[in-house]
């Protein structure tokens, strides 16, 4: 029971809600072209059961109550908590820059 509370289980933490207003989200992210400059590799699933654990794979949800996290879309990287870019591939979605990933926990 302590392992529980110390080690939890998978936090659907990549269930995400994409906001209009800054103010909103609890982070603001810049979607980079290059894979080299962007601090999280991202890849869309198509349902939030593939949504796993902060590793990259996001489940966009339609209703805010649904996700975990709510973010913004920065108009330009200075303005951004976090560097996204977008995969094609589900195997190279993950973290470069995993001094960052407690901004989706």
């Amino acid at each position: 029971f302590v392992l529980v509370s110390i080690f939890p289980g998978p936090v659907n933490a990549q269930k995400i809600f994409s906001c209009n207003n800054r103010y909103d989200a609890d982070i603001k992210v810049y979607v980079v072209e290059n894979r080299y400059d962007a601090d999280l590799l991202v890849y869309k699933v198509a349902n939030g059961y593939d949504a796993e654990a902060n590793k990259g794979l996001w489940y966009f949800c339609q209703n805010k109550y649904d996700a975990k996290k709510i973010i913004w879309f920065a108009e330009n990287k200075y303005d951004a908590d976090l560097l996204i870019c977008f995969v094609e591939n589900k195997y190279d979605a993950g973290w470069r820059e995993k001094e960052k990933m407690h901004l989706l926990y």
